[in-house]
C-alpha cells in the first residue's frame, strides 16, 4: 500500500474548523469554497468509481477531484491542455522573462480590492511593455507576450507580481519585417520601471477619485485625500522593481518554463514536510541569501490564512495575452510573424489527452485499463460512487477520473 504523503488538504481537514472560528469573519465566499473543495478533493464526499481486475480480482477505488484552480492536486490536466495550445504559438526566436512587482506599500490595498487592483496591475504592465516596445528608440515594433499573475512569495506572504514571457522582437510598424532585439537584451528595465510606476499610480488615483477603492481597518486613514496623496508621493519617490531574466533558448525551454509557472498554486504538496502539534513545516527558498533552501514552521491556522490570501476573485483571469498574441488577432498575427521569420506553419499534434501525471482519464480508460497488481488483466468498471449531497460542491464541476 502506497504511503500517504502530507498534503495541503490534510491541514485543511484537520484545522479548517479552528481557522473558521478564528478568522471566519474575514473569510470571503471564494475562500470558503476553496477551503471546502481542497478538503474533499479525491475523497468519498465527491464520489468516484470502483474497478476490478478481470484476471486477478484486484480492486481499486478512484475518487473524483474538485477541479478547483487553487487545489494543489488539480492542475496537471489543465496545465497539459493549456501548454498544448501554447506550443502551437511558439516562434523560433529567443524568449525573455520580465517580472513586474507591486510595491509592498500597495499590497494591503490590493488585498482589500483584489479584482480592481489586480486588473489595473495587468493594465499597467501590458501598456508599459507595448508602449516601450513601439518606441523607435528601443525596438520600434509590435510585440506579443503572455502574462501570469502570482500573488505569493515563498513564505506565503502576499507578494503580487506579474511574470511576462516575451518573444525576442516584434512585427515592424508597416508589417513588412520582423524586428529583432539584441540577443541578450530586450528593453531597458529602468525605463520599464518608471513607466510602470507612472501608469499604475495614475490608474489607482483615477479609481480613488471615483470612489472605487475600499479601505478597512488600518487602511481607513487613506479615505482622507491628504493621506492618500502622501502615499502616492512616497511611492513616486521609490524605484519600483522590474527585472528581466536572461533569455531562454528555443521553444522547448519556453514550454518547460511555462509548465513551472502557469498553473501554480500558493504552495505545492511537495514542499510540505510535516504536520505536528498544530504546526505546519514546509520548505522555502530564501532568495535574499542566494536561493538557499530553508524550512519554516507556521501555526496551522496561520498556514491556512496565508494560503487563502491567494484565492482569486470568482471568474478572475490570471493568465492573459497581449499584443500580437491577444486572442482576437493571434491567429492572423502569428501567421504574419512566421512568414516574416521564414517559418513553416505549426504542424503540432495535440497530446493534451495524455498529461504527464494522472489527474484525469479518457472515458475509455475509466472502463478498461491495465491492472497495476498483476500487470496482465484489465480493470473493469463495476460501480459508480455517487457524491455526497452534503459535500457542498456541484457534482457537475468535479473531475470524474
Amino acid at each position: 500500500m502506497r504511503e500517504h504523503r502530507l498534503e495541503v488538504a490534510d491541514v485543511f481537514r484537520s484545522y479548517g474548523a479552528q481557522y473558521e472560528e478564528a478568522c471566519g469573519v474575514w473569510t470571503s465566499p471564494e475562500q470558503r469554497r476553496v477551503l471546502r473543495a481542497v478538503s474533499v478533493c479525491r475523497t468519498r464526499a465527491l464520489g468516484g468509481h470502483k474497478k476490478i481486475c478481470d484476471l486477478c480480482g484486484h480492486e481499486e477505488i478512484s475518487y473524483n477531484s474538485c477541479r478547483n484552480r487553487h487545489c494543489p492536486k488539480c492542475q496537471a490536466r489543465a496545465r497539459a491542455q493549456w501548454l498544448d495550445a501554447r506550443e502551437k504559438e511558439l516562434l523560433g526566436v529567443p524568449y525573455f522573462h520580465v517580472v513586474f512587482t507591486l510595491p509592498d506599500k500597495l499590497s494591503p490595498l490590493a488585498l482589500q480590492n483584489k479584482r480592481l487592483v489586480y486588473g489595473l496591475l495587468f493594465r499597467a504592465v501590458s501598456e508599459t511593455l507595448l508602449t516601450i516596445a513601439r518606441d523607435p528608440k528601443h525596438l520600434g515594433a509590435e510585440i506579443g507576450f503572455l502574462t501570469v499573475l502570482h500573488t505569493w512569495g515563498q513564505n506565503l506572504h502576499h507578494h503580487p507580481h506579474i511574470h511576462c514571457v516575451v518573444p525576442g522582437g516584434g512585427i515592424s510598424r508597416d508589417g513588412n519585417q520582423w524586428v529583432f532585439c539584441r540577443e541578450d537584451f530586450f528593453v531597458p528595465v529602468r525605463v520599464l520601471s518608471r513607466l510602470f510606476r507612472k501608469k499604475l499610480l495614475a490608474y489607482l488615483t483615477v479609481a480613488y477619485n471615483a470612489g472605487k477603492l475600499s479601505f478597512y481597518g488600518k487602511l481607513e486613514p487613506l479615505r482622507n485625500t491628504e493621506n492618500w496623496q502622501r502615499l502616492v508621493t512616497a511611492l513616486k519617490a521609490r524605484d519600483w522593481v522590474v527585472y528581466a531574466k536572461p533569455p531562454f533558448g528555443g521553444p522547448r525551454q519556453v514550454l518547460k518554463y511555462l509548465a513551472r509557472y502557469t498553473h501554480r498554486v500558493a504552495i505545492s504538496n511537495g514542499r510540505l514536510i510535516s504536520l505536528k502539534d498544530g504546526k505546519v513545516s514546509f520548505r522555502w527558498k530564501d532568495y535574499a541569501r542566494g536561493n538557499r533552501e530553508r524550512a519554516m514552521s507556521l501555526d496551522a491556522v496561520e498556514f491556512i490564512r496565508r494560503f487563502l490570501l491567494h484565492v482569486f476573485p470568482t471568474g478572475f483571469v490570471h493568465i492573459r495575452h497581449y499584443g500580437f498574441l491577444a486572442n482576437r488577432v493571434r491567429e492572423k498575427k502569428l501567421t504574419l510573424a512566421r512568414g516574416l521569420l521564414g517559418e513553416m506553419p505549426s504542424t503540432h499534434t495535440s497530446n493534451s489527452e495524455a498529461p504527464a501525471d494522472k489527474t484525469g482519464e479518457s472515458d475509455q480508460d475509466v472502463h478498461s485499463e491495465l491492472c497495476p497488481a498483476c500487470k496482465e488483466g484489465r480493470l473493469i468498471l463495476i460501480e459508480i460512487i455517487y457524491p455526497d449531497p452534503g459535500a457542498g460542491l456541484d457534482p457537475d464541476g468535479c473531475d470524474t477520473s
